[in-house]
C-alpha cells in the first residue's frame, strides 16, 4: 500500500486542534460552570464551525443571550461518549443516520415541534421532520477531484471509473468507519450494483469491492476537514467527500472539483441527549437555528440545501442541475438508508476492523 506523506504544518496544527477537542472534551465544561447560560453541542468541527459561529452561533448569542460550546467529535467518539454514560453535552449535531442510531439505543428525547416559537414547523420538509431529530441541512457525499491533478473534464464521471486504476491511476481517498459510514455503496455500484438496487447492502461484495482499489489508498479520512485537506494539498487526486466541505474549500480558493453523478442524498440533523443539562436551551437552539432567516444566511455560505422550505430561495445555484432545475441530489443521487445503517454499522464495523488491518 503506497505511504502517505508527512502531515504539513496547516494539517499538524488542525489535528493537534481536534486531538484537544475530542479527547479532552472536559476543557470546554470547565467553562460552561463560569456562564450562566450556555448549550454544549456536539459538531464534526473544522470550516463546520468557522462558518457556523459567524451566521449561527454569533448571531444566536446576540439575540438570546446563550452561548454556543462546540465540541468537535469523530462519529465513533460520540458514541463512544454516549454508550459509557459520560455524556456532558445538551445537544448532539450530526448525521441523521448516527441519530437514528443512538434513537434506537434510547439515547435521545424527543423533540416536541409545538413548543416552536422562532420557526413554523410547517415549512420544515418532512423528510427530515422525524419525532427524535430534525434536519438542520440536505447535502450529499460527492466524488471530488484536485482541478490541479486532474482537469475538469476529464475526471471520472462515475464510481465505476474512480475504481478504474488504470485509467485513473492517481492516490485516492473514502471515508473511514469512524466517519459514520464508510463508502460500501460506492463499492458496490462500482461493482455494477444499480443505485435503486442497492439495499440491503452486501456487505462482502462491497468489501471484497474495496480491495480492489486499496492499494491507491494512502488514507482513510475521519472527519470531513480532514478530507477537504488531502484533496487540497494534493496528497489524493480524488476523493469521496462530503458536498457542503468542498464547497467550502473552492469557495477559500482550494482547487477542488465536484462530479455529482450517484452521490448520495444526506441529511445533517439535530437530537438532543437524554439528561441534557440545558434542555431549554437546547430546544431553544433548535427551533432558532431553523428559521428560515438563519438557514438562508447559514446555508447561502455553507453551501447546503435548506430543510425550511422557506429558505430555498438562498439555494446555490452550484447545488442545482440546470438540466432539471432540481437539486443534484434528487436528479443524480440516492437516499442513504439510514435504517440499514443503524441496523447494520456494529455489524460493518467489525468487518472494518479485520478488513483495514488485513
Amino acid at each position: 500500500m503506497n505511504q502517505a506523506k508527512p502531515a504539513s504544518p496547516g494539517r499538524r496544527k488542525f489535528t493537534a486542534g481536534v486531538a484537544v477537542a475530542t479527547v479532552a472534551p472536559t476543557m470546554f465544561f470547565i467553562g460552561k460552570a463560569r456562564a450562566a447560560e450556555q448549550v454544549v453541542v456536539r459538531t464534526p468541527g473544522g470550516v463546520f464551525d468557522d462558518v457556523k459561529k459567524e451566521t449561527i452561533y454569533d448571531p444566536f448569542r446576540k439575540e438570546t443571550g446563550i452561548e454556543v460550546v462546540p465540541v468537535a467529535a469523530t462519529t465513533a467518539k460520540l458514541m463512544a461518549m454516549m454508550k459509557s454514560g459520560q455524556n456532558e453535552l445538551d445537544l448532539i449535531d450530526t448525521g441523521d443516520s448516527t441519530l437514528l442510531e443512538l434513537e434506537k439505543s434510547n439515547y435521545l428525547q424527543a423533540i416536541n415541534y409545538d413548543e416552536f416559537k422562532y420557526t413554523n414547523p410547517a415549512d420544515i420538509d418532512p423528510v427530515v421532520k422525524r419525532k427524535y431529530q430534525v434536519g438542520c441541512f440536505i447535502y450529499a457525499m460527492v466524488l471530488g477531484y484536485n482541478t490541479k491533478a486532474i482537469k475538469p473534464g476529464s475526471e471520472p464521471k462515475s464510481w465505476a471509473e474512480f475504481w478504474d486504476l488504470k485509467k485513473f491511476p492517481g492516490r485516492r481517498t473514502l471515508p473511514d468507519m469512524a466517519s459514520g459510514t464508510p463508502s460500501l455503496e460506492f463499492a458496490l455500484i462500482a461493482d455494477g450494483v444499480p443505485m435503486d438496487k442497492l439495499y440491503p447492502l452486501d456487505i462482502d461484495r462491497a468489501f471484497k469491492s474495496m480491495s480492489r482499489i486499496r492499494s491507491a489508498i494512502p488514507k482513510f479520512w475521519d472527519t470531513g476537514a480532514l478530507s477537504s485537506t488531502m484533496l487540497a494539498d494534493n496528497e489524493v487526486a480524488m476523493g469521496a467527500i462530503w458536498s457542503t466541505r468542498a464547497a467550502v474549500a473552492i469557495d477559500q480558493g482550494a482547487p477542488l472539483g465536484i462530479m455529482w453523478n450517484q452521490n448520495a442524498l444526506l441529511a445533517q440533523a439535530y437530537g438532543i441527549p437524554v439528561g441534557a443539562k440545558n434542555l431549554a436551551n437546547a430546544k431553544k437552539f433548535i427551533d432558532w437555528s431553523s428559521t428560515p432567516e438563519a438557514q438562508a444566511r447559514w446555508l447561502a455560505k455553507y453551501k447546503a440545501i435548506p430543510v425550511n422550505t422557506k429558505a430555498y430561495g438562498a439555494t446555490s445555484k452550484d447545488l442545482m442541475d440546470p438540466a432539471t432545475g432540481t437539486p443534484w441530489t434528487r436528479s443524480k443521487g440516492f437516499l442513504l438508508d439510514i435504517n440499514w445503517w443503524a441496523d447494520n454499522r456494529q455489524k460493518v464495523g467489525q468487518y472494518w476492523s479485520k478488513w483495514i488491518i488485513s
